[in-house]
């Protein structure tokens, strides 16, 4: 079975940093576009970053020159780098992949749109 499973998330000082991690754990042979969204209370779904396999970044505008994402496909990993923050980030961060490739039964298999079960970040002081 493929999951995400992230870590990283926290209480932090506004001003501080965290570091979020994600990976794709199981028998997982290639994982497509990554990417952190977040939600929070009263506020929709929202776009934080995604990278794909080559390295293209997209960020949304709210966090744009103070997070970066960047990820490792050795090992199946994203991570997204936070400084600078403030209250309004404050949200639970969800990890997700477009697309994983893995082995299932001694069987190629290919599914789309990966979610991890988020983490807690609170900007607070």
């Amino acid at each position: 079975q493929v999951q995400l499973v992230e870590s990283g998330g926290g209480l932090v000082q506004p001003g501080g940093s965290l570091r979020l991690s994600c990976t794709a754990s199981g028998r997982v042979i290639k994982v497509g576009t990554l990417g952190w969204y977040r939600t929070a209370l009263e506020r929709p779904r929202e776009l934080v970053a995604t990278i794909t396999r080559s390295g293209t970044t997209d960020y949304g505008d709210s966090v744009k020159g103070r997070f970066t994402i960047s990820r490792e496909n050795a090992n199946n990993t994203v991570y997204l780098q936070m400084n600078n923050l403030g209250p309004e980030d404050t949200a639970w961060y969800s990890c997700n992949a477009d697309e994983i490739s893995y082995v299932s039964g001694g069987r190629f298999a290919r599914d789309n749109d990966f979610w991890g079960q988020g983490t807690q970040v609170t900007v607070s002081s």
